[in-house]
């Protein structure tokens, strides 16, 4: 889907949730034969897992037992210690190194074939030809089409080694026979910086959903072109970003701090603390800084706003953060599967824990969102509620707090005209791409001439269309939807898709950002309102 789903309370998943281990007396200090060696508690469970492979009456599938056992002993740990499957592997590693190997389309598996929304700018599919609103229909001789394939069998058939070669039969509407392509497989980025471009002739926006292995160079790539553009200043976007590599939101820090400053702390069970410095390396240690957290943005983009907060460096704009502090490590158990353990504490330059508490259990943990909600804590900053124990001072004098999130220098309310139950529910369903995919599938060519400027700065969505995105909703949804109250925020969400399809890299969110309440703000704070 071409969708970053923006305003979906988040559980966070994998980038976020770390960690996992079968057991809580786990020492690093020690060999790997001290660590497995046998004790009372582990031949226990092999023993009752051997029991049930050989005696029990019925067939059972152990590894799901295994599965499950897993599951529960983390149940009894933190939130962010997980399991990852073996079959999860794959697609966990891709998201957190940055890149995969393929053929650079962006595509639906829409009704019974692949759809492809975009080409990717580059690539090599781009290179061969293949545009949007092609279907592919085979690869190496295979169909791809029809009701029985999913997801995962169709990115089967379109990846490959790299610098492999796939041949491909392609419909093209207005084609009278199936055209050939034959595409060499290259490395393909799964970017982790959305978006960056100029919000004013000073203050460039730089926007990050996730910090994989590839980030640094994406966000260095683009604070190099924002400079290189004029920008004395830097909005810095990390909302609804769930975290990933701590060392990359240190590398991030490290360009905006000047030499020295303490970036965090980290602390594990053994009392031995680490500490993060620093260098005289950054490109943007004088400009002027503006964070963008949310109540999504969590782990190391707390990491990321706590360090320029402590060190009275920019402005911390939005909402309280997540309040995730806790350090995982990713460990294999063997047979393709892995678990995130959480190992170690991190701690702001000032010395605060943001982690908010986990006591009552990992569902209340996750719930936290609703109670925010229902406390009024998204609207007025008043409702939030903080802990004079867990008070701290800035070099600078300014107070800060421990205890739960990064809480904002300037505070934005939450948006409820861009942030609602119908809106959500709309993106999660995909109603609007699906939507927009066959509006273009029409007649793609009346968007030719626009450039991808001109489209952001003037292209304006008819009523007839708001109007025909309600008619295909009565259509294809089983239940009635209406957004009588939402019509304008409807309106600019299926230009923002139109942008996404169109022209890719950073449309959407520079459409998105025309009616943010919070861009808004961080455009006023620059302007000295």
């Amino acid at each position: 889907m071409p969708y970053k789903k923006k305003y979906l309370p988040l559980i966070l998943g994998f980038a976020i949730a770390a960690g996992i281990f079968i057991g809580g007396k786990l020492n690093f200090s020690d060999s790997p034969d001290r660590l497995f060696t046998k004790n009372s508690k582990k031949d226990k469970l092999n023993r009752l897992i051997d029991y049930i492979d050989y005696d029990y009456v019925d067939d059972i599938n152990t590894d799901s037992i295994v599965d499950v056992t897993v599951n529960g002993i983390l149940e009894n740990l933190d939130p962010h210690s997980v399991y990852i499957p073996k079959e999860d592997m794959q697609s966990v590693a891709e998201n957190m190194k940055g890149d995969f190997v393929g053929i650079g389309v962006s595509f639906y598996p829409y009704r019974d074939s692949i759809a492809v929304i975009r080409a990717l700018e580059g690539g090599p599919s781009a290179k061969a030809g293949i545009k949007g609103g092609d279907r592919i229909i085979m690869a190496d001789g295979d169909t791809l089409f029809g009701n029985r394939l999913n997801d995962t069998d169709l990115l089967k058939k379109l990846k490959g080694p790299l610098s492999s070669k796939v041949h491909l039969k392609v419909f093209r509407k207005g084609e009278p026979k199936l055209l050939n392509f034959t595409v060499k497989r290259s490395t393909i980025p799964l970017k982790s910086v959305d978006a960056a471009y100029m919000l004013t002739n000073k203050l460039g926006y730089i926007k990050i959903n996730r910090f994989a292995e590839s980030t640094y160079r994406e966000f260095k790539t683009g604070l190099d072109g924002l400079l290189d553009l004029g920008a004395s200043e830097i909005a810095l976007d990390l909302r609804d970003n769930p975290g990933g590599f701590l060392g990359i939101a240190e590398q991030i820090v490290d360009e905006f701090l000047e030499d020295g400053k303490l970036i965090l702390l980290i602390k594990n069970k053994r009392g031995s603390v680490e500490k993060s410095y620093a260098t005289s390396k950054g490109d943007f240690e004088n400009g002027k800084l503006f964070v963008l957290i949310n109540e999504n943005s969590a782990s190391a983009s707390e990491i990321v706003a706590g360090a320029l907060q402590d060190n009275d460096k920019g402005t911390i704009v939005g909402r309280r953060s997540y309040g995730k502090g806790l350090v995982q490590r990713e460990m294999d158990l063997g047979d393709g599967s892995a678990v995130r353990l959480t190992v170690s504490r991190y701690y702001t330059p000032t010395g605060r824990s943001i982690q908010r508490p986990y006591k009552k259990g990992h569902k209340d943990y996750f719930d936290e969102y609703s109670e925010r909600m229902d406390s009024g804590e998204l609207i007025d900053p008043d409702k939030m509620k903080v802990a004079d124990s867990l008070k701290y001072r800035t070099p600078k004098g300014k107070i800060v707090y421990g205890g739960g999130g990064i809480i904002p220098d300037v505070f934005v309310p939450i948006d409820n005209g861009m942030q609602n139950e119908t809106l959500t529910y709309l993106l999660r369903r995909g109603f609007i791409g699906y939507f927009v995919f066959e509006m273009l599938d029409e007649d793609r060519k009346l968007y030719d001439g626009i450039s991808r400027q001109e489209f952001v700065d003037a292209f304006e969505v008819s009523e007839a269309m708001v109007y025909a995105f309600q008619d295909y909703l009565n259509r294809r949804s089983e239940s009635k939807i209406t957004f009588v109250a939402y019509h304008d925020e409807v309106k600019q969400y299926i230009k923002a898709t139109l942008a996404d399809q169109l022209y890719g890299n950073g449309a959407l969110e520079e459409v998105l950002n025309q009616h943010d309440i919070m861009v808004e703000e961080v455009i006023a704070l620059s302007k000295g309102k």
